[in-house]
């Protein structure tokens, strides 16, 4: 078992200490560790689908929705998507000693602003075993070490992949403790994590609201939130109403317990009456509860849609529930988007450009999709290899977490005997 029985400090010291000799390591041998990781995952998967059933069948996973079943679930095809998204990151430039600007100054000294790793990143997360591997391959090819939390019903299933990556890391002469991980615990060792100023430079939690608002009460580290995501697509006036429909349906259901998955259909009143019946339709031969305002209930036709209930139009429902409003006008949507959005992936389904660029610039999110799914909002997608998370945020990175977002800067200068006067 990798997971950790040192104390959280202890772990985090160690981390540090192995961040300073990762930094250091050359591109080679970075991607002689992760090439070490891809191998290893094929070999050990038996042993990785073992830990992985126990997890499901232990009781704690027991109360788990579907949907979060799904994302705890590991198979033959999800290890060897893990490993091939470890090669994905290995075959991506090292971001790390990238020359970002350089000058002369008045002074004759030459000055570089070159690409650094940030040093030790913290990451909770919740579910999907996946991250495990993921968030290690990202911050060892960055230069980074890495302190993992997950959950506690994923143990026995994150124990095995980070216990892949250790040995990988050996292999390849790199320090194991440049990936940790540390027991699922209650709020008192996440404080604790959140705590560890001089040892973490960067906590990442990946979860909902609840675990957004504990940190918050706490975290005296550097934050970034890998925050929910309320995403919806917006079907306008020239919308054509195929596209709309395959769209609508694939960022529900293609995979209903992620972020980046639509939580709410907003329609135009222009297009309703055409376009609601055989997309409700579609929704609920899909298996999908519906919720919605009184204009999209008129004109359902034979689907069934509840009543939205207020919180309906804030909720990341991460199964198969969706919120259906019509709206009057491309700034009505914009408008409700922004009001309930978390800020995460926004799409809108048109023909006409000026109504693309109209959203597209109005819209405050990370991602903004046009005539596409906000499925694509994932680091895999965008050629990252990987990713750690979705921000929501605007500082210090937004939208895919991947290498480059790992890294900060330095300013190197270089002179011959210069003194300030």
């Amino acid at each position: 078992m990798a997971v950790t029985a040192t104390s959280v400090a202890d772990t985090c010291a160690a981390a540090k200490r192995a961040a300073r000799v990762l930094a250091r390591a050359s591109t080679a041998t970075k991607d002689a560790a992760l090439g070490a990781t891809a191998r290893l995952l094929e070999e050990r998967e038996a042993e990785i689908l073992d830990a992985n059933a126990a997890d499901l069948a232990d009781e704690r996973a027991a109360g788990l929705s579907e949907a979060l079943r799904d994302r705890l679930a590991l198979d033959a095809g999800r290890v060897a998507a893990m490993a091939a998204g470890v090669r994905a990151v290995a075959a991506l430039e090292d971001p790390v000693g990238e020359e970002l600007e350089r000058k002369t100054l008045a002074s004759g000294l030459d000055l570089q602003k070159v690409r650094v790793p940030l040093g030790v990143i913290a990451v909770v997360y919740e579910a999907r075993p996946n991250v495990t591997v993921d968030c290690a391959a990202l911050t060892i090819k960055s230069g980074n070490a890495i302190v993992l939390r997950g959950s506690s019903y994923a143990e026995r299933s994150n124990a095995a992949l980070a216990a892949v990556v250790r040995e990988a890391l050996a292999e390849a002469g790199l320090p194991q403790d440049a990936v940790a991980l540390l027991a699922g615990g209650g709020r008192e060792g996440l404080a604790e994590l959140a705590t560890q100023e001089g040892l973490v430079d960067l906590l990442i939690p990946r979860g909902g609201e609840g675990l957004k608002a504990a940190l918050k009460d706490v975290a005296t580290v550097p934050v970034m939130y890998a925050a929910a995501g309320n995403c919806h697509v917006y079907v306008h006036a020239e919308a054509d109403p195929e596209m709309a429909r395959r769209i609508a349906l694939n960022a529900k259901t293609q995979r209903p317990g992620v972020c980046n998955a639509a939580e709410t259909l907003l329609v135009d009143a222009a297009i309703a009456e055409r376009f609601l019946p055989a997309a409700l339709g579609d929704l609920r031969g899909a298996g999908v509860e519906l919720v919605g305002d009184e204009r999209v209930r008129a004109l359902a036709g034979g689907a069934e849609v509840g009543a939205a209930e207020a919180e309906d139009w804030d909720s990341e429902f991460l199964a198969l529930k969706m919120a259906v409003a019509v709206v009057d006008s491309i700034e009505g949507a914009v408008e409700h988007v922004n009001r309930h959005g978390t800020g995460h992936s926004e799409a809108i389904v048109t023909t006409s450009e000026e109504a693309a660029e109209e959203f597209a610039a109005g819209v405050d999110a990370a991602a903004v999709y046009v005539n596409a799914s906000t499925r694509f909002t994932d680091g895999f997608e965008y050629g990252m290899g990987a990713e750690i998370g979705n921000s929501t945020q605007k500082l210090h990175a937004r939208g895919p977490i991947g290498m480059r977002e790992l890294t900060t800067f330095k300013y190197v200068a270089r002179g011959n005997g210069q003194i300030r006067e």
